[in-house]
């Protein structure tokens, strides 16, 4: 047992704590006394205490008030008060069991009782004590050890997907360096809507290298071709997106699960015409409409087999032309208000 422990004396006459601190002065507690309940109740909301010796008369406010309002005081409630009282009625017992009070000790009382009572509630308080922080430290542990075990499969997910996204590079048109802009412009844009937290923008960052990845199941030979494709060709490429979620539906994942939402709506439409499902306005998810137009942006701005580079102030009237046609009039708004930044990552 802790050998630091501080007592804390109530009681109306001095000399009544005077004897009480000759008894306890062998052991070694830090004592500390009051001669009325209102300094009583000061004292235990300024210090620490590990046992209170509490008389049940005193004028103004007994000991039984004392401590009702002591157990009112969620950090102090626990705190073990022992009543020092004359009264030996059975309601007067029961009532300091009733407001709290662990034990009693009746006046005069005898030191070897007196000793005995509170080494008892010393160490079942201090135990309690230790049980309560041992639980904590247990809480702690494991809040740690589940946050470490997410980290690492979020760490997974991140590998994956840009594993994917490497492979993506190699048999489509773009570049590693298309998949990292749009990353950060996705991650730029979800960082200015309103709706998104923080958590949002590092989803959407991370996921949004698999917008297409449902290019690796596409023929080269047509992802490659240098002039304009066939509408039979066109409709090869359109399934990129079908074969996306084909690829990475089995995972629960909320960021492959990001991934899917992304890889499926990027090149859905505000107005209902896009692929592959025809959805319109608010029935595409916020991540497609972001990829959608981050993603259509650097595509415009950077050269392709099948297309000369657009100046940035060409791209940047195609996105506001396009505004509730192609893509979300208040993403175009976010996007036009903060064109300088994203700009920059265009010259990456």
């Amino acid at each position: 047992m802790r050998t630091d422990l501080n007592l804390l004396i109530v009681d109306d006459v001095i000399d009544n704590i005077q004897v009480i601190m000759n008894v306890l002065k062998e052991n070694n507690y830090n004592l500390a006394y009051a001669l009325n309940g209102k300094e009583a109740l000061e004292l235990v909301k300024e210090n620490d205490y590990d046992l209170i010796l509490l008389d049940i008369m005193m004028p103004e406010m007994d000991g039984y008030e004392v401590c009702e309002r002591i157990k009112k005081i969620p950090e102090k409630k626990d705190i073990p008060i022992i009543f020092l009282t004359a009264k030996t009625s059975i309601d007067d017992i029961s009532k300091a069991f009733e407001v709290g009070g662990v034990d009693y000790v009746t006046k005069p009382f005898n030191a070897d009782e007196l000793l005995a009572r509170i080494k008892t509630h010393l160490e079942l308080y201090t135990l309690q004590r230790t049980l309560i922080q041992n639980n904590q430290d247990l809480r702690v542990k494991s809040e740690l050890r589940e946050k470490r075990l997410k980290d690492e499969i979020q760490e997974t997910q991140r590998e994956l997907i840009y594993m994917l996204a490497e492979i993506t590079e190699v048999v489509s048109d773009e570049t590693g360096k298309h998949i990292k802009r749009v990353a950060d412009a996705s991650k730029l844009l979800a960082h200015y809507c309103p709706s998104l937290n923080e958590e949002d923008e590092e989803v959407i960052f991370t996921a949004a290298p698999m917008h297409d990845v449902g290019k690796i199941a596409i023929d080269p030979k047509i992802l490659h071709k240098p002039g304009p494709l066939t509408d039979e060709e066109f409709e090869i490429v359109k399934n990129h997106t079908i074969l996306a979620q084909k690829i990475l539906k089995r995972s629960d994942r909320k960021i492959i699960k990001a991934a899917t939402i992304v890889a499926m709506q990027h090149h859905e439409k505000w107005d209902g015409t896009g692929y592959p499902k025809g959805l319109k306005g608010h029935d595409i998810h916020i991540y497609g409409r972001i990829v959608a137009i981050v993603d259509v942006f650097d595509a415009l701005v950077h050269k392709r087999v099948y297309k000369e580079a657009w100046d940035k102030e060409k791209a940047k009237k195609y996105i506001q032309d396009n505004a509730g046609i192609q893509f979300d009039p208040k993403l175009v708004e976010i996007f036009l208000e903060h064109f300088e930044e994203f700009a920059i990552i265009e010259d990456e």
